[in-house]
């Protein structure tokens, strides 16, 4: 199939073009693409990960279907052309990377779930004993499992990068009520994708979730449950007190870092032993979890 950077469909607007998504304008819904493009450090890299928007594509479509118990979905359909029968011309760019969703109000809030202590919240932990200003238990290692899982919401800031909230913060955004919903609806999803995961060898060690009203109803939207919105860690590899070896683009963050890169664009090309280690564990990912 083919490897896909960027979309030029010319029938409908052009909406937004992401670090990875491209979103088009049907008029009465919505055309998801995930483009193989790569970004580290909110810096777009020029290689891109062949099959990774198509992994993107087919893990939220497996989680939308998994978890639509729990909230509703913008899910409308994976086959473009029959909703969009002029599409049918781009099908080998959007086979398996596209779908089609419905128009939501975006809710302008992220909202992160951290069930072990990594990334930020790890280098937050050692300066001062929390993560996103919630104090935690004295003495834990990195990655270690959080005694229950946290919710700490995030915005986006001017620049694109994201940026914690407090949950007081987030309650003047959306308001109290909407903000509690939300954050009992984000650890339900996690939990619940958490406790599927784990037997078949993944730990989900933190996620985030969006969010947009539907005709006035919570749902949920955007990627779900990706490698490029979570962290997955292989179980058999995983000790506390260590990085674990990780199933998203870990490895192309400590390539970057392993040469030096000062994380300003633009952004280094990469050697093709790490775009084909990247793209073996995304496609892993979405094997262990799918099958």
């Amino acid at each position: 199939m083919k490897t896909v950077i960027s979309l030029a469909i010319r029938e409908f607007p052009l909406l937004k073009s992401g670090k990875v998504r491209e979103i088009y304008d049907l008029d009465d819904a919505l055309l998801f693409v995930a483009t193989d493009r790569i970004s580290a450090f909110d810096v777009v890299l020029p290689t891109p990960i062949p099959d990774k928007g198509r992994v993107l594509t087919q893990l939220s479509l497996f989680w939308f279907g998994y978890l639509q118990d729990v909230v509703p979905n913008h899910f409308i359909t994976d086959n473009v052309a029959a909703y969009r029968p002029v599409l049918k011309q781009y099908a080998e760019e959007l086979a398996g990377r596209a779908m089609v969703v419905k128009k939501a109000e975006v809710l302008p809030v992220e909202c992160v779930v951290r069930g072990y202590l990594a990334g930020s919240g790890w280098s937050e932990y050692q300066k001062s004993g929390t993560v996103c200003g919630e104090v935690l238990p004295k003495g834990l290692r990195e990655a270690e499992q959080l005694p229950v899982p946290i919710f700490t919401p995030a915005t986006k800031a001017a620049s694109g990068h994201d940026e914690n909230i407090s949950f007081a913060r987030m309650c003047e955004i959306v308001g109290r009520e909407r903000a509690e919903q939300l954050r009992e609806l984000s650890l339900t999803l996690y939990q619940r994708a958490r406790d599927y995961a784990a037997p078949r060898g993944i730990i989900i060690a933190d996620t985030k979730f969006e969010f947009g009203l539907v005709n006035g109803v919570v749902t949920l939207i955007d990627e779900v449950l990706t490698p490029d919105s979570s962290r997955f860690w292989p179980a058999a590899e995983y000790t506390p007190g260590r990085t674990p070896v990780s199933y998203d683009k870990q490895y192309v963050r400590d390539y970057l870092t392993a040469i030096g890169w000062d994380k300003e664009p633009p952004a280094p090309a990469l050697p093709e032993e790490v775009v084909q280690k990247t793209r073996e564990k995304y496609l892993e990912a979405l094997r262990v979890l799918t099958q």
